[in-house]
């Protein structure tokens, strides 16, 4: 790591610790040639890659936009809505993957959707799995009522 102060190249890690929920690490360093200290911060990019190819970083407040118009007039609060998004992507990055496909941001939020209200995760569903017509939610709806509590949908086909 180059110090800042006097540009040499070298420097040593004095301390180490995790930040933001072990999502980064904030290392204290010290140049080996002028002896100043210096703090950096490492985190992982996450990235997602839309349908036409385009790679964007990560956001937890796209999600909760698009998972607030699901729940317009419905009785989530806000807090419910960051917690949801929280826990889209740690499962995210759970997977392991730097770069994730949109599609699977979509699937990733589906479930805790649903745990959430399953009104909202209907809107949700109808849009991100382009339902054309009544017997797509009559179909959902059935799934949604024959569905174990731990979320697993009666096709084997399981939510993630």
């Amino acid at each position: 790591m180059r110090c800042p102060f006097c540009r040499h190249p070298d420097s040593r890690v004095v301390d180490s610790r995790e930040v933001e929920d072990g999502q980064a690490i904030r290392r204290r360093r010290s140049c080996s040639d002028c002896g100043r200290r210096f703090t950096t911060v490492e985190e992982s990019v996450l990235a997602v890659v839309k349908r036409s190819g385009v790679t964007e970083p990560f956001s937890r407040d796209k999600v909760v936009r698009g998972v607030r118009r699901a729940c317009q007039g419905r009785p989530v609060n806000e807090d419910a809505l960051q917690q949801l998004a929280h826990r889209v992507e740690d499962a995210i990055r759970a997977t392991g993957c730097a770069e994730i496909p949109s599609n699977e941001v979509g699937l990733a939020i589906l479930s805790p959707l649903r745990s959430l209200d399953e009104v909202a995760y209907l809107r949700f569903a109808s849009v991100y799995r382009s339902f054309s017509s009544v017997e797509d939610f009559e179909k959902e709806i059935a799934e949604l009522r024959t569905a174990d509590p731990a979320g697993e949908r009666p096709s084997g086909e399981a939510l993630v």
